[in-house]
């Protein structure tokens, strides 16, 4: 399947077929970092109870090198980045086989003795997909080929620094807009760039560059998009960037890399790790209001879910439930390490830091694991994905794909 052209996209017949196939995100699609609404929370129903003691049927397995990007999946193609040598992909799979449709280089690999490698997850939108390395290049291209559609580079045009883990941040799609924390010069901390030539709409802020992706939420009649930059909580109007409120939140190493959590209709949680810990906030009309504040949850690099007035988390190596109006620890169990997780069918899959992987019911009243299963060896920090009846994992070598439906 290799190609000898000199974009270096790899391509086959599936791939050219494809560009009479439609790329609307379905139902059971998870286009972008974190699933539909960017929460971790899948809307599917029916996945089974109990597994084999080897874990739930592995459907395929790709080859992969370095890197921490999760998996997109819409209309029956898996995207993700990784490292192969000295060079960065991004690359598209058959969703249902694991074959390999097209491969492009987007910059050099990123090294680092924590893990080398890309670590934004790519974003579908419709016909293109976008894709930012971890040097900080952010490409649009075509999710039919993988044909760079436009490219800005946040270093050489923002002058940004790359932080000192890489850009991890994942882009958001808001309209016709692409919202991107750069961490640049001259008030470009954020960039909103326009979705479909890459021409720059509108920058605002002079923060540097943290970790957490961006959501955009609906608080009463304002549509708000709510960066976790490296020294506050920031709400910006989309459309434009103007300032809605700011709020101070300092971490070690500036590593805020969580993702906030919308709690409608107006509230949000943020959380951070190196003993900093989370809080609550309630976004008003003249700002932000802290309803509580405390150390009971620390996200260091993965984000929390939320169901019925609960947050599900790890507190470090610590997972957890805690009470989202008072903060209050409901239970706690260990074992997973600095793990990650989502939220489907009312239970959380839990993917430890080192390959376990488990299901366990999202319920305050006591920790109540349903199944469990050492899927891989060696460092696993990607978030899982869930799309169609299939979870989607990866490590440092490989995707993996396990039917997880009854």
């Amino acid at each position: 399947m290799h190609s000898a052209s000199k974009q270096g996209v790899r391509r086959s017949l599936a791939g050219i077929a494809f560009l009479a196939a439609s790329t609307a995100a379905a139902a059971g699609d998870w286009p972008q970092f974190r699933g539909p609404q960017r929460d971790g929370v899948s809307s599917e129903q029916g996945l089974a109870r109990e597994w084999p003691a080897e874990g739930p049927k592995a459907l395929w397995r790709a080859q992969l090198g370095p890197g921490f990007s999760g998996i997109s999946v819409v209309a029956g193609r898996a995207y993700t980045m990784f490292g192969v040598e000295a060079d960065e992909f991004a690359a598209c799979f058959d969703a249902a086989t694991g074959q390999e449709i097209w491969r492009v280089r987007t910059d050099s690999q990123y090294k680092d003795s924590f893990g080398d490698g890309p670590r934004s997850t790519p974003t579908v939108d419709g016909e293109r997909v976008f894709v930012l390395g971890a040097r900080g290049k952010l490409h649009a291209l075509a999710t039919a080929s993988g044909e760079r559609v436009w490219l800005r580079d946040f270093v050489a045009e923002f002058g940004s620094t790359v932080p000192r883990w890489g850009f991890s941040t994942s882009p958001l799609v808001e309209g016709d807009l692409l919202l991107v924390e750069v961490g640049g010069a001259d008030g470009s901390g954020i960039v909103a760039f326009d979705k479909r030539t890459g021409k720059e709409a509108w920058r605002s802020g002079s923060d540097q560059a943290a970790y957490a992706a961006p959501i955009a939420v609906t608080i009463g009649s304002s549509r708000q998009a709510v960066f976790f930059t490296s020294r506050h909580l920031v709400g910006l109007a989309p459309g434009d960037g103007a300032l809605l409120w700011k709020q101070p939140w300092t971490t070690s190493y500036d590593v805020n890399a969580s993702t906030p959590v919308f709690i409608p209709p107006d509230k949000l949680f943020v959380s951070s790790g190196y003993d900093v810990g989370a809080a609550l906030y309630r976004v008003t009309g003249s700002g932000v209001e802290q309803l509580w504040r405390n150390r009971e949850m620390k996200n260091k690099f993965s984000s929390s879910v939320l169901r019925d007035r609960h947050l599900y988390g790890f507190d470090e190596g610590t997972l957890k439930c805690i009470s989202a109006e008072s903060g209050e620890t409901k239970w706690r169990a260990r074992g997973f390490g600095h793990g990650s997780l989502i939220l489907a069918d009312g239970h959380l899959l839990v993917l430890g830091d080192e390959g376990t992987l488990a299901m366990i019911e999202a319920t305050a009243g006591e920790y109540l694991e349903k199944a469990r299963a050492k899927i891989f060896s060696g460092k696993t920090w990607t978030v899982p994905t869930l799309a169609d009846g299939k979870l989607y994992l990866r490590n440092e070598k490989e995707l993996l794909s396990l039917g997880v439906a009854r």
